[in-house]
């Protein structure tokens, strides 16, 4: 996983500011079939908002600490209990970020 510059993160921060959530994480947290329906997800878009209903922030935290080791996407912007995360498609990416 190539790191993003600065530059790259700020334009996928306004490329995610436009996007709705697609996935959303209820109270019970990353079960098999929320795990199941981000990885579906992720093979149809690079960058993904995420909302993360969780009572507390070390519980919001660890949930995003699993969902970043186990897509292997960058943590883009964490705006209350909203994730923007980015993941390029190997064949074709759809995203063409800055160079700087």
């Amino acid at each position: 996983m190539t790191k993003l510059t600065n530059n790259q993160k700020k334009f996928l921060r306004s490329c995610g500011n436009t996007l709705k959530p697609v996935v959303i994480i209820g109270q019970h947290g990353l079960s098999k079939s929320v795990l199941m329906e981000l990885e579906s997800t992720m093979t149809k878009h690079e960058l993904l908002k995420i909302k993360i209903r969780s009572e507390s922030r070390k519980d919001k935290q660890k949930i995003i600490d699993e969902i970043i080791n186990i897509t292997k996407a960058h943590l883009i912007q964490v705006i209350g209990n909203v994730i923007v995360i980015y993941r390029v498609f190997n064949k074709e990416p759809q995203i063409i970020l800055p160079r700087k």
